[in-house]
C-alpha cells in the first residue's frame, strides 16, 4: 500500500461520518487506474505456463476475482478469473480457453487468497481447479468489523480513498471478444484487494476480532461443495400460489424441461422459459396448445413447436397416477417455521423470543449484522430443543454440534444461557 492509500485507510477506519467545515472543500475522491495497464487476456497453454510461474514466483497473498454469466448461460461456470500478486501484476485469463487451471491452483497452494465474498465465487472456482487453502474475506471482513456497506466498491472508497468504476457487473461475460471497457473493469476489481486486506486485519486487531474473522475464513475454505438441492423445482417464484398436488405436478415437469432446454442451449432457464409462466399454466391446467397460448407467458413470440414441447409436459404431468403425485412441502428436518410455534409449543416459542433479543442486543455491542454472530437457524435448533440443563457446558455443546465457531460459542453462549433459564424459570 503506497503512503497515500495508507494514510487514506487509517483515517477512513477513524472516521466518524461527520461532515467537514463549511469553509473546507472536500477533495474530490481519486478515480481508480490500473496501474499496470490492462493486461492481455490469456487464451492459450503457453500464455497460462507463463502466468502460473509469475504468480508461484509472486510474493504475499494475491487477490483473485472471477466473473460469472448469470442471467445469461446455464449455470454459474466462470467465464473470467483474475489474479493480482506483488512481483507478478495483474493477469486476466479465459477460462473457456484455458478450463484446467489447477496448475495455477497447484502453484498457489499454502498462498493466502484475498476474495471478496467468497462463497460466490469459489464453487465456480472449485470447477476449474482452483481451491484455496488459505483465504481473506473483505466482505466478511467489512461484515464482522461494523461497516454498514460491505459491497467492493462502498469498501475500496470508504476504506482506501479511491471510487471503482461501476456498471459492467451484471453484463454478459460470456460474450467473445470481451470489450476493453470491461476488461478494465474486471482489472480494477483485484487492483486493490490485497491493500483492502491489509487495512481490513488492521481494523479486526483494533477491534479484536481477528481471530474471529481467521476462524470464519478458515470454516469457508474447509467447507466442503454443497450438496444437491433436493427439488429445485419447489423453489419456483409463486409457488405458494400451488396447493393442489397435480397443479405441483406441472410446475415440477414444467421446471425440468425448461432445464434441459436450458442446459442444452446453454442459456438462463429463464430465458427459456419464466417462473410466472410456469406458474400459470399449473394454476390453469390447460387442455390444448391453444388454451396454453392463451396464458401469459406463452402467447407472445412462441412458435408452435415451443408451445406444444410446454403442452406436452402439461399432460404428462395431468396424466400420473395419484401415487407419483408430489406431496406439499418438502419433509422438515429442523424446527418449524417461527409462526408456528405459538401454536404447536408456546414454551419453545418464549424461549426464542427471548434468545432472539438477547443475540439481538449482543450484535449491536460487538457492533455487526446478528446472522454472522450466529446463525439464525442455530438460535432455532437450540431453542426447539434445549439441552436438558440450561448451563454453559451444555449451551456450548449443542451449539458447536450445530456448527458454530470457537469464538461464536464464547460469544453467544452466556446470553444464550440467561435467555433459556430465565424462560424455564418462568414456566415452572
Amino acid at each position: 500500500m503506497t503512503d497515500a492509500q495508507e494514510t487514506a485507510a487509517d483515517s477512513s477506519l477513524r472516521t466518524t461520518g461527520g461532515a467537514p467545515p463549511d469553509d473546507v472543500e472536500p477533495a474530490p475522491i481519486p478515480l481508480l487506474e490500473p496501474r499496470d495497464g490492462i493486461p492481455p487476456v490469456i487464451a492459450d497453454e503457453a500464455s497460462l505456463a507463463e502466468v502460473i510461474a509469475a504468480f508461484e514466483a509472486g510474493s504475499g497473498p494475491v487477490a483473485v476475482d472471477a466473473e460469472r454469466a448469470s442471467g445469461y448461460r446455464y449455470g454459474q461456470r466462470a467465464y473470467l478469473v483474475q489474479l493480482r500478486r506483488e512481483g507478478a501484476g495483474t493477469a486476466l485469463i479465459d477460462p473457456v480457453a484455458c478450463p484446467d487451471l489447477s496448475g495455477l491452483g497447484e502453484a498457489l497452494s499454502g498462498v493466502e487468497w484475498v476474495l471478496h465474498a467468497a462463497t460466490q465465487d469459489l464453487p465456480c472456482l472449485r470447477e476449474i481447479g482452483m481451491v484455496p487453502s488459505l483465504l481473506f474475506d473483505t466482505e466478511l471482513a467489512g461484515r464482522l468489523a461494523g461497516f454498514p456497506r460491505v459491497g467492493l466498491g462502498a469498501m475500496v472508497e470508504g476504506v482506501l480513498g479511491f471510487v471503482l468504476e461501476k456498471g459492467h457487473s451484471a453484463v454478459d461475460w460470456s460474450t467473445r471478444p470481451l470489450p476493453e471497457p470491461w476488461l478494465r473493469y474486471a482489472a480494477l476489481d483485484v487492483e486493490l484487494l490485497v491493500d483492502l486486506r491489509d487495512a481490513l486485519e488492521k481494523e479486526l486487531d483494533r477491534q479484536g476480532k481477528l481471530e474471529w474473522a481467521r476462524q470464519e475464513f478458515d470454516a469457508i475454505a474447509s467447507a466442503p461443495p454443497p450438496e444437491p438441492r433436493k427439488d429445485p423445482w419447489r423453489r419456483t417464484s409463486g409457488m405458494h400460489k400451488v396447493r393442489r398436488r397435480r397443479q405441483m405436478a406441472v410446475v415440477r415437469e414444467l421446471w425440468e424441461t425448461r432445464d434441459r432446454v436450458a442446459q442444452r442451449r446453454d442459456i438462463s432457464p429463464g430465458k427459456v422459459l419464466g417462473d410466472a409462466a410456469i406458474v400459470e399454466a399449473a394454476l390453469s391446467l390447460p387442455a390444448n396448445v391453444h388454451a396454453l397460448a392463451a396464458l401469459n407467458g406463452f402467447g407472445h413470440r412462441m412458435g408452435r413447436r415451443q408451445l406444444e414441447q410446454w403442452q406436452a409436459a402439461v399432460d404428462r404431468a395431468k396424466e400420473l397416477p395419484d401415487a407419483e403425485l408430489p406431496q406439499p412441502g418438502q419433509p422438515v428436518t429442523g424446527p418449524p417455521p417461527p409462526r408456528a410455534w405459538a401454536e404447536k409449543d408456546p414454551v419453545a416459542a418464549a424461549r426464542l423470543s427471548a434468545a432472539r433479543a438477547a443475540v439481538s442486543a449482543l450484535a449491536e455491542t460487538l457492533n455487526m449484522p446478528q446472522e454472522n454472530l450466529i446463525t439464525p437457524d442455530t438460535v432455532r435448533r437450540v431453542c426447539w430443543e434445549p439441552p436438558a440443563s440450561a448451563d454453559a457446558e451444555s449451551v456450548a455443546g449443542a451449539l458447536a454440534g450445530y456448527g458454530a465457531r470457537p469464538w461464536q460459542v464464547e460469544q453467544v453462549t452466556p446470553v444464550l444461557v440467561v435467555a433459556l433459564a430465565a424462560k424455564a424459570k418462568s414456566q415452572e
